[in-house]
């Protein structure tokens, strides 16, 4: 019982289960909470008999109890792609709201220090360039992508409200593009779009004319941020993120190259309110964090394109990962 205990949401999903990791290693106590909605058992199932670990299926929208002590809770339940949170966008406001509500009530019953995991997607699409924590955004509250936005505004919002009223111990991570092993095929986002395409033979889809620019982060430089963030004694949004951009035409050239496919690069009209421009300024995590991004590109995407490969043949053809019929009734 000396360890410390730290709840984490959306424990199934790619950060989450990553984050499990980590704080295990850390010799922590680890509760992981998801509803699979979005998760997958696949990503925790070599932690299942570790001792210092319990899976909890339970949607934090409902009211969350936790017996015992918690010293931390790290709230990462959400659907994180477009194609998930527009086939289900009334659980991914409820997520960003109730559930952040719930989980904050449950870090001041327990006087647990919480990190909420918020979104580049607070900036929009930014009117400045690079993107610093003290721009407000330019975000359509009514656009189909503000369930998301406007969820994660609202998450910000009311985590400082707890803080600044309740004096309760906070974090907020602005997470920009992260990438790397145990993001799903079909999740829509563009590394596994490409890579998905790549391995089953297709034209390589870019949307709009391919100049509107992002920048990926590996995942394990995500979690390192995200760790020392958490143990800072910094209370407002910090961007982690890599800063390195690249344009989508380019990067899909990257992946014709990575993949040794001979695809063609296909262009279709850009989605509504589609972000033109993303590239985190990271002052802010380096000076309060000393974080930055160690992981190259190369070597992040070719770790990636090996899990990808790694993946069952039916992955491959996967359309949906769960049926979403009952969740967009709730």
């Amino acid at each position: 019982m000396d360890k410390k205990r730290i709840l984490i949401t959306g424990a199934a999903g790619f950060l989450g289960s990553h984050l499990c990791d980590r704080f295990i290693k850390e010799g922590m106590y680890v509760i992981g909470m998801d509803n699979l909605i979005t998760g997958s058992l696949n990503n925790i199932e070599h932690l299942r008999s570790n001792v210092d670990f319990e899976f909890r299926h339970h949607d934090v929208t409902t009211f969350v109890d936790i017996p015992g002590p918690l010293d931390y809770v790290l709230h990462f339940a959400s659907p994180a792609s477009p194609i998930d949170y527009l086939k289900i966008p009334i659980q991914t406001l409820k997520v960003g709201a109730i559930g952040t509500h719930n989980l904050l009530g449950l870090s001041k019953d327990k006087n647990a220090r919480i990190l909420v995991a918020s979104t580049s997607e607070v900036y929009g699409d930014p009117l400045v360039h690079p993107q610093t924590e003290s721009y407000y955004g330019n975000v359509s509250p009514v656009g189909p992508r503000g369930v998301y936005d406007e969820a994660k505004r609202f998450m910000e919002s009311i985590t400082m409200a707890y803080h600044r009223f309740h004096n309760l111990d906070t974090r907020i991570a602005r997470i920009f593009n992260t990438y790397g092993p145990r993001m799903r095929l079909n999740d829509g986002r563009v590394i596994p779009a490409f890579i998905g395409q790549a391995l089953r033979g297709e034209d390589l889809t870019v949307f709009g004319d391919g100049s509107q620019t992002r920048s990926f982060c590996y995942v394990d430089d995500q979690i390192e941020g995200i760790y020392r963030l958490l143990m800072s004694d910094y209370h407002y949004p910090v961007n982690i993120g890599n800063p390195t951009e690249i344009s989508i035409r380019d990067f899909a050239e990257e992946i014709v190259k990575l993949t040794g496919s001979n695809q063609k690069i296909v262009y279709k009209p850009l989605p509504k309110d589609d972000p033109q421009q993303r590239r985190p300024d990271i002052s802010k995590a380096k000076e309060i964090l000393q974080w930055e991004p160690k992981v190259d590109r190369e070597i992040g995407m070719q770790r990636t394109y090996e899990y990808f490969k790694s993946l069952p043949i039916e992955e491959l053809y996967k359309k949906d990962h769960r049926d979403f019929a009952d969740h967009n009734k709730k």
